[in-house]
């Protein structure tokens, strides 16, 4: 890329976290490296006499204390998710942006399905009462790219603003779009996904999915690469991070937390999991290539593990055709196993789990998982120390996406 050669590239400046484990990046940390599990019943209103028993939700997240009530009333639940992450991105970037360039900043978001919960509410409205009962920001609430246009409108951010739709694998491929719009002249994006499939309407959908699990028992609902692997748990919530040219975040002192080094994405067909293998190891190798990264480079992958027997098997294959005798060795993590899926918001997590990880050298564990019958090197048990400089973060989607992104060690705090 012509931008990359005249020397932008985008680094990690700040990260928000809004997670089932966690709000705010330090108590999503202080969790995930203590491998703790908070998979558990669904309590939420509506949905406890559904087939889908186990997910992971947010609990310590009060919205009208993070996002204005105007707000609020506008937007649904998977919103008020991102625009609360979005906002301790920036604050943990002590980033300003500057009064006379609103054109500046970007925010780019990834989004699964939009707001199931407000939609299903006015539904319920216009249904049961009339169309007179259904309010107006139901146009806009549900809609997929509201995430991006609340953040955008809140924070005065008028730069490259978009939304990406390519299944779960979208947080990877939304970070590589706002890498790209950096590099391209953008002086910061704002950039992540967040999700928030935990009501009646939006879980009625999911149960379509056969690699949704629908075990009754928290401790057996998601283990990925094991013989007792019966699908995935689905969770809310999500991560937003800051991106900035390098070059400008150090001129105005901020620390570098991570490099975007390199990405890929291939598709392969919805549920097509043993084709993803082929797919996932173009990915990667896409990706390593961008990041003039060696396998035997990487440190650390933080694994796609849906936790369906063909898929895992496919993933394991994945990093064998794509690292070659370095897959051997190399840690593999999945620390999602503790959290549930959040679709396109899990990814986003395993991101901020990986910049955290190089940032403390430590590799967190996968919760619940103990007997791996794949041939991974997968962390189990408790968290390990270890020099972290390349991670490698891996994401499929539901409806056939892979996608692969190349972090890099950025200054220790």
């Amino acid at each position: 890329m012509t931008s990359r050669q005249q020397g932008r590239r985008a680094v990690v400046t700040g990260l928000g976290v809004v997670a089932p484990n966690g709000v705010g990046a330090d108590a999503f940390w202080k969790a995930t490296r203590q491998g703790v599990s908070v998979l558990d019943r669904i309590s939420r209103e509506g949905c406890t006499e559904l087939p889908l028993r186990i997910a992971g939700q947010v609990r310590d997240f009060e919205p009208q204390s993070a996002i204005d009530t105007r707000y609020l009333v506008q937007t649904d639940r998977f919103t008020h998710y991102a625009m609360a992450a979005a906002d301790l991105a920036v604050a943990d970037a002590g980033f300003r942006p500057d009064d006379g360039q609103p054109f500046a900043v970007g925010v780019v978001t990834a989004a699964g399905s939009g707001g199931g919960e407000f939609g299903q509410r006015e539904l319920q409205q216009l249904w049961g009462q009339g169309p007179k009962f259904v309010g107006p920001y139901q146009s806009i609430a549900w809609f997929y790219a509201a995430s991006t246009g609340q953040i955008s409108i809140r924070g005065g951010y008028k730069g490259p603003c978009a939304v990406v739709a390519s299944d779960e694998a979208g947080g990877l491929d939304a970070l590589a779009h706002a890498a790209r719009s950096i590099e391209r002249g953008t002086e910061a994006v704002v950039v992540g996904a967040a999700e928030a499939p935990l009501a009646p309407y939006s879980m009625v959908c999911q149960l379509g999915y056969p690699e949704l699990s629908l075990a009754e028992r928290a401790d057996e609902a998601y283990l990925p690469f094991t013989a007792q692997a019966c699908g995935f748990a689905p969770a809310e919530g999500g991560a937003m991070l800051l991106l900035e040219d390098e070059q400008a975040a150090r001129r105005r002192g901020a620390t570098i937390r991570a490099q975007l080094a390199g990405h890929g994405a291939t598709f392969t067909g919805a549920s097509r999991w043993e084709e993803s293998r082929e797919g996932l190891a173009a990915a990667i190798r896409l990706a390593l290539d961008e990041a003039r990264v060696a396998p035997e480079e990487i440190d650390v992958v933080f694994a796609d593990a849906l936790g369906v027997p063909a898929a895992d098997r496919a993933e394991a294959l994945a990093l064998a055709d794509a690292l070659g005798p370095a897959a051997e060795r190399v840690p593999v993590t999945a620390p999602k196993t503790g959290t549930g899926r959040a679709y396109c918001g899990a990814p986003l997590l395993d991101v901020a789990a990986a910049v955290l990880a190089m940032e403390d050298g430590v590799l967190p564990p996968t919760p619940n998982v103990t007997e791996v019958c794949h041939d991974l090197a997968l962390v189990t048990g408790r968290a390990r120390p270890a020099d972290l400089r390349t991670a490698l973060v891996l994401s499929r989607g539901l409806m056939g996406s892979n996608s692969a992104l190349v972090l890099r060690r950025g200054k220790r705090p």
